[in-house]
């Protein structure tokens, strides 16, 4: 029963187990009101049509959003990546600006957390999972998180909010809709970070600052495009009228049915409605994929894989090229020769060819 959707079922599927026994009743005992099945063809393709257009459009929304999720992923951890190995590190000043590149991939995976919390509509101007814990300020906090599942991430003293708290405890603690953009503000400052390392050339190089500040850009076409997808669901008019149809379809099924099967016309008209409803039921369950159902995209598991990445991008210093091409145990042209580096360098050129023409297996 896990993530199905039999439980929505239960009592649709009652409802017309006894339609359809009311139908066979009068039917057999009263009078035959039946009718001719030839409506059950021409009205199936109708329904199936609507049904077919409620699942797709359903499907794309959710496919669309796991391709933003995927997009935002990789995105963070190359923005990361090369921060942390392509901004210098001044003389006299390594501790503060090896912690500032901390604290900028914090951020990063601080953004892909907060744009959760505002896609799922949770009111907010802080979170279990993104500030430090301990007792909030009511002035500070409009409500938790509701799965708190991803480890909280360092951003006390950002600001981030600040327009909020001035507006007083009680516009926070009451709202029914998030507050202010957190993942907006967090993009700024990471703007702002990068302004600062190319201002005091630690970031010198054009391509890779061009490459940053486009980084930063797709997070936020990235942001909007998650938003786009919550804030536009199906028109309301094809809802109703795909709800309507589907329901019309259901209820008629014993009057043209009871000719031909007598009373397995109730198992049979059940058994079409579990089908039918089913796929309808499927399509309204996925249609937002941001939110925390079963059924939906796993974003704490997102989240938490974004700052795992993030975490082993700055678990070590930047290397240095040489540091692991040129080790002794690197077997660099293996399996046509064992030594290390060191060993097959005092080779000549000519020698070096010959063995890399020998590692082409026919």
């Amino acid at each position: 029963m896990y993530g199905s959707v039999i439980p929505l079922m239960i009592l649709p599927l009652a409802l017309v187990g006894t339609w359809a026994t009311a139908i066979t009743v009068i039917c057999t005992y009263l009078h035959n009101i039946a009718m001719n099945p030839v409506l059950l063809t021409v009205l199936g393709f109708v329904v199936g049509l609507s049904l077919s257009f409620r699942s797709s459009t359903a499907y794309d929304r959710y496919n669309e959003g796991r391709k933003l999720w995927a997009q935002l992923s990789a995105s963070t951890s190359s923005l990361a990546r090369l921060i942390w190995v392509h901004v210098d590190e001044r003389e006299g000043h390594e501790k503060e600006d090896v912690l500032d590149k901390v604290a900028f991939c914090n951020m990063l995976v601080a953004f892909s957390v907060a744009l959760k919390h505002q896609l799922r509509f949770e009111p907010f101007t802080c979170y279990d999972d993104v500030d430090p814990p301990g007792p909030p300020s009511p002035a500070h906090c409009a409500r938790r998180s509701r799965g708190g599942a991803t480890a909280p991430i360092g951003l006390e003293g950002l600001g981030l909010g600040d327009g909020l708290k001035h507006g007083g405890a009680e516009s926070a603690t009451t709202a029914q809709r998030p507050l202010g953009n957190m993942p907006l503000e967090l993009l700024a400052h990471c703007s702002a970070y990068v302004k600062r390392v190319i201002d005091n050339n630690t970031f010198p190089r054009v391509p890779y600052q061009t490459s940053a500040l486009n980084t930063i850009a797709l997070l936020h076409d990235i942001q909007t495009g998650t938003n786009r997808i919550v804030s536009t669901p199906l028109p309301l008019a094809y809802s109703i009228a795909i709800s309507q149809i589907t329901w019309v379809y259901i209820l008629l099924l014993p009057f043209q049915l009871f000719n031909t099967l007598g009373w397995a016309t109730i198992p049979a008209c059940m058994f079409a409605a579990y089908i039918i409803l089913g796929i309808a039921l499927i399509g309204q369950e996925i249609e937002n994929p941001f939110d925390d159902g079963v059924n939906d995209l796993p974003l704490d598991t997102f989240c938490d894989q974004i700052r795992r990445d993030v975490h082993i991008v700055t678990s070590r210093p930047a290397s240095d090229a040489d540091s692991f091409l040129q080790r002794e145990d690197h077997a660099v042209l293996w399996p046509a020769h064992g030594g290390g580096y060191h060993d097959i360098r005092t080779q000549s050129l000519e020698s070096i060819r010959k063995l890399l023409a020998r590692r082409v297996v026919p």
